[in-house]
């Protein structure tokens, strides 16, 4: 496929090869951009905000809606492209795409919900004779930057909130995982969205990141990924918006009162979906003493139904990770976590970039599999004596995106949802529950702001006072 430059499908002497990482066969190749095609796609994002902020409300709405119809008229072959690419099964895939539906649906409606207030002037003495209000107006472009996990739903929660207030967009996808980006872009052509005002950049983030980050165009960076990567954005942006998710290490507590089988599924889910690559994902699990036991050899005998393979057929549970780098990483850290003394319950191997769900006990704290994002199918299991207990230590990581708690007891609900530290607690849910219209976001190293359609709209608008003096 070709990146697009000004409503151009456009190629580069240079090419990246996407691979299914599953067995690496080459599935296509993108355009590896340069330095000259970073700034032809600003250059082109320039007019594209001055054609999108003409745009009414209707018609932004309209574009939206129609992108969403065509996403859904050809959902097997946006699913089929997401799991090739990626590391989701047919099934997950399938899944995202219905979640791509709904987050461009919603973007439509809340297009045409951007509103003011009127200011009351005459509050203060001298303001009797003034009148006026404030209304929100695009930023004008938007710099896009989105992860492998989520190759579809998560660009269009860049797009779909920016399309919605009427800027443009500068999107670089995951250099891995570019197709199902690129064929959203052609879906909004489709749609009838102005050529301009999306341009998308498919290349190494090594190669144009920072040119992408630092050019002074873009009025706000929106950045999903790695904390090393979003401490080095916020050290080259310069004086833009930045909205960044950072990732987790979620916490989950089970207490002794809870639906066991409903938790042990969920976690199991949790744990497990998409490789484990999800951002909030289930990494540590905090089970109550008198329960832990039965809790752990219930997860252990779902985990080990988990049917890992070929991500196409219809009956696989869990695909590969995303390269084998990655998968190689994810074992170091289980060796490591090994020769420091945790047990390896199950799992703790690899075939190339597929790596066997594992799950793991007495995990010191000073491992890596412990303290940081892990992104990968592996999952922690501790005793706890109380809830107390429980919530420092899912508290005391320096992340804070989701957690959650498994409980009957309305007031052990209530006293573990206010002294989370996150930006969302999940209630008889896993921490990996998403409604993609809800604020979402963390705190700590998890991120900056919050996603979610309404919210992610505000983060890209501005807002313009008027006021008026009536003189006597």
């Amino acid at each position: 496929m070709k990146m697009l430059i000004g409503g151009v499908w456009r190629d580069t002497d240079r090419t990246i090869s996407v691979t299914d990482p599953f067995d690496n066969h080459e599935i296509d190749t993108v355009p590896a951009a340069g330095a000259a095609e970073v700034d032809q796609a600003l250059t082109s994002a320039e007019q594209g905000a001055g054609q999108a902020r003409k745009m009414t409300s209707f018609q932004r709405a309209r574009v939206l809606l129609e992108t969403a119809q065509i996403v859904e008229a050809k959902l097997e072959e946006f699913s089929r492209t997401i799991a090739l690419e990626g590391s989701k099964t047919i099934r997950e895939a399938r899944n995202e795409v219905r979640r791509c539906v709904q987050t461009l649906t919603v973007s439509a409606e809340e297009s045409k919900r951007i509103r003011g207030e009127t200011i009351p002037y005459d509050s203060v003495p001298g303001g009797e004779r003034r009148a006026g209000y404030y209304y929100r107006f695009p930023i004008g472009i938007v710099l896009a930057i989105t992860p492998f996990n989520d190759p579809l739903n998560l660009v269009a929660h860049k797009l779909g909130p920016a399309f919605a207030a009427g800027n443009s967009v500068v999107l670089k996808p995951a250099a891995v995982t570019p197709l199902s980006a690129l064929k959203l872009a052609q879906a909004f052509l489709e749609a009838g969205l102005p050529p301009h005002a999306l341009n998308v950049v498919t290349g190494h983030g090594h190669e144009i990141g920072d040119m992408l980050v630092g050019d002074p165009r873009p009025r706000m960076v929106s950045f999903t990924g790695g904390l090393e990567a979003g401490q080095r954005i916020t050290r080259l942006a310069g004086i833009k918006k930045i909205g960044m998710e950072l990732g987790s290490n979620s916490p989950v507590i089970v207490m002794d009162d809870c639906d066991l089988d409903s938790a042990v599924s969920a976690c199991v889910s949790g744990a497990f979906s998409a490789a484990g690559q999800n951002c909030i994902g289930v990494q540590r699990i905090y089970v109550m003493k008198t329960i832990h036991e039965e809790f752990r050899d219930r997860f252990l005998t779902r985990t080990r139904q988990y049917k890992v393979g070929p991500k196409l057929e219809e009956d696989c549970d869990m695909g590969p990770m995303i390269t084998e780098r990655e998968a190689e990483r994810v074992c170091t850290w289980i060796n490591e976590a090994r020769n420091m003394g945790a047990d390896i319950l199950c799992g703790g191997s690899r075939t190339g970039a597929v790596v066997e769900p594992t799950v793991l006990t007495n995990v010191p704290a000073e491992a890596a599999i412990h303290r940081r994002e892990v992104f990968g199918p592996t999952v922690n299991i501790y005793p706890v004596s109380s809830l107390a207990e429980a919530i420092a230590a899912a508290n005391s990581l320096e992340y804070g995106l989701h957690a959650a708690i498994f409980t009957r007891d309305i007031n052990r609900a209530f006293q573990a949802a206010c002294a989370l530290d996150c930006g969302g607690v999940m209630i008889n849910d896993s921490t990996d529950y998403r409604l993609d219209s809800m604020p979402f976001g963390g705190v700590k190293n998890s991120g900056l702001g919050r996603e979610g359609i309404r919210f992610s709209l505000q983060e890209m608008t501005e807002t313009k006072v008027i006021c008026v003096h009536f003189p006597e």
